[in-house]
């Protein structure tokens, strides 16, 4: 089956390899927006329950999509080595790039370790005390990790070195862990939310394959980098990663509503924290994207930052089309698995807001329905700015809403 190339092949290679770890960091500020108004419904242990059940239920599932994507794959499936489970967390939503600094060391293909020269996530929680971090280093980072080995080896084991909190108050790395695959032992098992989201069309959608004959690299096939330089990359290949990236979004959502579902005393509940949830990340992820590709400032670049918008994306996902100020949406998939879209329309213009107001505050989305889950978002420029949306206003607290990435050498990792 042909799939056309996605709204991301637009751009040109040097915008995607700036727009690609924007779009790791964006996964990564999810939660950020998410599990306040968790903490808020639920209290601290409830949350860290549904962040562990969000990321186990979703990351293996997306782990061995970009492995196929990029030609990483183990030979034989779930026979992976520990330079495949690196690989697969330098392009995660679970640890972006610098942000979560992640340095690697491997002893050989069965051994390494791992340790965070920066660790952004324990940035943002270590202000909140120590049982807050003890929630998001100990209660979170055990099980999650185990779901790491699920998408690669079921032998694997990932245990802590040392990790926060931390003693003394400023030590570095913040956090080093060791990677072991053993044959004896117990296989690492998935949770049963993973099953449930492995029936989802995120799970299993086809996306354009990337063309070998493009300038640049077209896999990681080959050694362990330190760090991922992706302007190597080709443009077909940035454009099939950032496709990719998206559907960790979304198969993340995905996994945090099924969870959320668990508890929510009603469906009002459910949908009123999914809605914050969207509005705050769909605004925060607006901004970095509009200095990442320095869009026009006006009502046609605020339409064309809603087409390049996770929201709105991948475009084999969320069938839409962009006319000047317009942006049509149609159904597609993402309606299927109740994704970020489908939470958009007439009935509700938030986060649709939240984005275009990213650009000016005097901007503003008219919505108009056209069908079933069929609508028509017109920008338009209002004569009052509007106030910074609550729900952004909540993720900006996190150190992700302003980071800067720093230019950085790729080097080959060589076992030890």
């Amino acid at each position: 089956m042909a799939h056309p190339p996605g709204r991301y092949a637009g751009l040109t290679r040097e915008e995607l390899a700036v727009v690609v770890p924007e779009l790791l960091l964006i996964g990564q500020l999810i939660d950020r927006s998410g599990m306040a108004w968790c903490i808020s419904a639920f209290g601290r242990e409830e949350m860290a329950r549904i962040a562990i059940e969000e990321w186990a239920a979703s990351s293996p599932i997306y782990t061995r999509r970009m492995q196929r994507a990029l030609g990483y794959a183990p030979e034989v499936p779930g026979r992976g080595d520990v330079p495949t489970i690196f690989k697969g967390l330098q392009l995660d939503i679970g640890a972006p790039p610098q942000f979560m600094d992640f340095r690697y060391t491997v002893h050989d293909r069965w051994h390494g370790e791992f340790h965070l020269d920066h660790c952004g996530a324990l940035m943002d929680v270590e202000p909140m005390g120590d049982d807050y971090v003890r929630s998001m280093c100990h209660d979170i980072e055990d099980p999650t990790f185990d779901a790491t080995a699920v998408a690669t080896n079921p032998k694997a084991q990932v245990r802590p070195i040392h990790r926060p909190p931390r003693r003394p108050a400023d030590r570095h790395p913040h956090c080093a862990w060791t990677v072991i695959i053993d044959e004896s032992y117990p296989d690492a098992q998935g949770i049963p939310l993973l099953a449930d989201n492995e029936r989802s069309r995120a799970a299993t959608l086809g996306l354009a394959p990337i063309d070998p004959a493009d300038d640049g690299l077209a896999d990681y096939s080959g050694p362990l980098l330190s760090d991922l330089d992706f302007a190597a990359f080709s443009r077909s290949a940035l454009a099939r990663i950032a496709d990719e990236v998206c559907l960790q979004m979304h198969l993340l959502n995905r996994a945090f509503t099924l969870s959320v579902a668990k508890r929510a005393a009603d469906a009002t509940e459910l949908l009123r924290i999914r809605r914050k949830q969207l509005a705050g990340i769909a605004g925060i992820a607006a901004e970095r994207l509009l200095r990442a590709l320095d869009l026009p400032r006006g009502a046609e670049g605020a339409a064309r930052l809603l087409a390049l918008h996770p929201i709105l994306n991948p475009a084999a996902y969320v069938y839409a089309d962009l006319d000047g100020v317009k942006v049509v949406v149609r159904p597609s998939p993402a309606h299927e698995d109740g994704a970020w879209i489908s939470l958009c329309g007439p009935q509700w213009t938030t986060a649709l807001q939240t984005v275009v107001r990213a650009v000016d505050p005097h901007l503003d989305v008219e919505v108009t329905g056209l069908g079933t889950q069929e609508w028509r978002a017109t920008v338009v420029r209002r004569d009052q700015p509007a106030p910074e949306a609550d729900e952004v206003a909540v993720v900006r607290f996190s150190t992700g809403a302003a980071f800067t990435f720093q230019p950085r050498r790729s080097l080959p990792i060589t076992p030890v």
